[in-house]
């Protein structure tokens, strides 16, 4: 199971960074992004701080740890500034918090966050043709989510996006650790979202793609 969306106590998430790896690892996580929610008032604080934790605990995790941020509820012109800066923290997994029909997230999101060069916009809610489109020619990742709530809109993300050829992964936003789920569940997850079973296995390798990818900027033991 990879996972590239997931959060500590440096946001919302209930777990520190150390606990949230382990307990990847136990559930069979082979690698795993921490993405904590940030703005412009606290980037600079949760960014360094999940690189730092990310680096000292790859040399004992068999599990590889992305050190990432999720761009949160941003107005549309501020996110590729935010991008710009996550990265030059050290960020190695952009995403930013899609248009979700759970939360009121501003229209426009989706297609600054595809503009601004994100790795993936998560749960991007009703997508449009369009953002999906530029989403696949500029190669960023559209989230199938097992989180409640932002999950309803799920087969519509999925159809979208396989009309438009954009990559999909699975990821479960996790916040605790209930909320981590195996291979078998994510399987699940993709089915109920309408994905056919022959394209399950391109999905999951989508995910394995980026983390091979990101290849030496990934912490790793």
């Amino acid at each position: 199971m990879i996972d590239l969306h997931t959060h500590t106590l440096f946001s919302d998430g209930v777990l520190l960074p150390a606990e949230l790896v382990q307990r990847a690892f136990t559930a069979g996580y082979t690698a795993i992004g921490i993405t904590d929610h940030v703005d412009m008032s606290n980037i600079d604080f949760v960014v360094p701080r999940i690189v730092e934790a990310s680096k000292e605990l790859a040399a004992y995790s068999q599990t590889a740890i992305i050190p990432g941020a999720e761009i949160t509820h941003v107005p549309p012109p501020l996110i590729k500034r935010l991008v710009e800066r996550a990265r030059a923290l050290g960020a190695r997994l952009v995403v930013v918090h899609g248009e979700t029909i759970a939360e009121p997230v501003i229209s426009g999101t989706n297609r600054a966050a595809i503009e601004s060069g994100a790795d993936m916009v998560s749960h991007p809610g009703l997508i449009s043709m369009e953002d999906a489109v530029l989403a696949r020619e500029k190669g960023v990742m559209l989230e199938i989510t097992s989180r409640k709530g932002h999950s309803l809109s799920n087969g519509h993300v999925a159809k979208v996006a396989m009309a438009a050829g954009a990559k999909l992964v699975l990821n479960t936003d996790a916040h605790s650790p209930e909320d981590l789920i195996s291979i078998g569940r994510a399987k699940t997850v993709l089915s109920a979202a309408g994905i056919p079973e022959e394209s399950i296995d391109t999905i999951f390798a989508n995910s394995q793609k980026f983390v091979d990818t990101t290849g030496r900027n990934a912490c790793r033991k």
